[in-house]
């Protein structure tokens, strides 16, 4: 019994979790950590700048791309400190409140890159599908209007777990599967009735990951639809190819991301490795990745970038 209640008083922290069994290498392991942060912040960091100095880059499609850039930014700073902190420092502890904080931005950002996404999406379907309606569809205002919607959407949504979490009782194990938190993980160190927090953590995602990834695939069902009755393969190409882009970007962000959260909340026999594998990749490669295939699919924004390291 006095365990239990040594443990209600030290759960004052939590301990996060690098690499189990490989802490004698992290410093080794951080080398590569942090060339993928470097690259994350200034590959996103010089997308959203050229396309906001670049006024031949006030499109649509490149006005959803910043947006999205600054989204995988936020991304990489909300969980760079404790990542780099565990494998640099060996520091594992981290507090309830910065925990839920952290927990928080890291939930909400990913709410706002799936709406993004779908934005990103709808440019696409529009574009093909509708091509002559496109200018007067999609005017700057109403770019902004959505975007502002999906910065409230994320927040409105989030604005609970925190405080949720915050009327929990954590006298079990404080011991993290992660180098950062999350609502799956924390949730499971409560020795409360977490019930509530599980339906609305649920309901979130099935309300937000999962509907835009349906809208998403709808669109593309459209999209291909009207690309396959076009009688000139060479357009009917030129055409899927603008869409190359935005599949890696949402295969990249919605499959590890919903095989961590359903391993997190029904696959109790799953290798711990396989959680923290996943749990990696979700949010370090998107925001690694994006800038990169980005300006390789781009023509228009690689030259913009050319221009800029060559000045």
């Amino acid at each position: 019994m006095s365990a239990v209640n040594d443990t209600k008083f030290t759960a004052a922290v939590f301990l996060l979790t690098g690499i189990p069994g490989q802490e004698h290498v992290h410093l080794w392991i951080s080398v590569p950590f942090c060339l993928m942060y470097a690259i994350s912040i200034v590959g996103n960091s010089v997308i959203f700048f050229i396309i906001k100095t670049d006024p031949s880059l006030h499109e649509p499609m490149y006005i959803f791309l910043s947006m999205l850039a600054i989204t995988d930014l936020g991304l990489s700073i909300s969980t760079m400190p404790t990542a780099l902190g565990i494998f640099l420092f060996n520091s594992r502890e981290i507090s309830l409140d910065a925990c839920f904080a952290q927990l928080f931005f890291i939930h909400m950002l990913e709410c706002i890159e799936s709406s993004v996404l779908l934005l990103m999406a709808f440019d696409r379907f529009i574009a093909i599908c509708n091509p002559l309606r496109y200018a007067s569809i999609l005017t700057l205002p109403r770019i902004d209007k959505m975007g502002l919607v999906c910065v409230l959407r994320g927040l409105a949504i989030m604005v609970p777990l925190p405080f949720l979490l915050q009327q929990f009782q954590y006298c079990r194990a404080n011991v993290l599967s992660h180098c950062y938190c999350i609502n799956q993980d924390v949730m499971k160190m409560a020795c409360s009735d977490v019930r509530v927090n599980s339906i609305y953590g649920l309901s979130v995602t099935l309300l937000t990951e999962g509907l835009d990834s349906l809208l998403i695939f709808l669109s593309y069902v459209m999209i291909l639809k009207t690309v396959l009755s076009i009688a000139s393969q060479v357009e009917c190409l030129r055409a899927l190819n603008t869409c190359v882009s935005h599949l890696c970007a949402v295969l990249l962000f919605y499959t590890p991301m919903i095989s961590l959260s359903v391993i997190h909340r029904w696959g109790e026999g799953a290798s711990p490795l396989l959680k923290i594998l996943l749990g990696y990749i979700s949010l370090l490669v998107p925001p690694l990745m994006n800038p990169i295939v980005y300006s390789i699919k781009s023509k228009h924004l690689r030259v913009r970038i050319f221009r800029v390291f060559i000045k």
